[in-house]
């Protein structure tokens, strides 16, 4: 959820928003800045603005289950790229033809800032070099492409049976702790290595830390673990350890679970990652 800028001296910012709407019209309005001078592109900026309502209204759930619908579903077929054949596999020009077709999209601007959601969720993933290479892109908006060449498929726990971060499965006990501490933190994911805000909330009797999306209006977590037996400690604020990626604020905290998780966090303060970490380490 951040946005880069560069300035022409390419000194790089980023800034942290809370919700994919707020990165979206923030980075509408900020590139309609820039481009004041240019009235052509201005007007053609508050079009899409106005247009792009998808994330409001559409479940990623229901199009990824359309996707799968053997009739008017997306096409899955076998393709080669540098020597090496794809099965079940489906193009991004595809992919944005068939949103635009189902009217999940208006635009192919829409079409592909949704197929980015779809990835980012880890409902699809690249397959084959061209389509991998492009997640390193810093640019967020240029880590899906709409192109021929550029292979996707079905990530492995959605592909047909469509298992869904919403059907993750909790112990009814381990959500029925006393809550101890609750806040929203910034986590690393485990996949792709971005970071995400999500809101935290630490239960004793019995200990686990559970963690939700602040973007869905559902109260289930979409993670979580036990706290018995594991490591938590404060991370230096000079450098970036080994095991994270992408743009770190500081304030990091990790957690290292019995099965050997790695968990990264950071918090939005010095004392806010020594209140969490007091709080956490009487429970391991």
């Amino acid at each position: 959820l951040l946005i880069k800028l560069k300035t022409k001296t390419n000194t790089d910012y980023f800034l942290e928003c809370c919700s994919r709407e707020e990165r979206d019209s923030w980075a509408l309005d900020i590139t309609g800045a820039i481009h004041a001078g240019h009235p052509v592109q201005v007007q053609e900026l508050h079009r899409m603005k106005n247009s792009f309502k998808l994330l409001e209204n559409i479940s990623l759930h229901h199009i990824v289950e359309r996707m799968c619908y053997s009739s008017t579903g997306i096409k899955l077929t076998r393709n080669l790229e540098q020597g090496s054949r794809y099965k079940e596999t489906f193009t991004g020009s595809a992919l944005v033809d068939w949103l635009i077709s189902n009217s999940f999209a208006v635009s192919r601007f829409e079409a592909v800032t949704l197929a980015s959601m779809l990835m980012e969720e880890n409902f699809i993933k690249p397959v084959g070099a061209r389509s991998t290479e492009a997640t390193r892109s810093s640019d967020l908006s240029e880590q899906f492409l709409d192109d021929s060449t550029a292979l996707y498929m079905f990530a492995e726990s959605n592909n047909k049976n469509i298992s869904s971060k919403e059907e993750l499965q909790f112990n009814i006990s381990e959500l029925s702790g006393t809550i101890v501490k609750q806040g929203f933190l910034v986590k690393q994911g485990h996949k792709r290595k971005n970071w995400k805000v999500r809101r935290f909330v630490l239960r004793a009797d019995p200990a686990f830390l559970h963690y939700y999306d602040p973007t869905k209006e559902e109260n289930k977590p979409v993670g979580g673990f036990s706290l018995r037996g594991c490591l938590v400690s404060a991370l230096e604020d000079n450098g970036v350890p080994a095991g994270v990626k992408g743009n770190v604020q500081g304030n990091l905290f990790k957690i290292i679970t019995k099965n050997d998780i790695h968990y990264y966090i950071q918090a939005s303060s010095k004392a806010e990652r020594a209140q969490w970490i007091e709080a956490i380490k009487p429970l391991t």
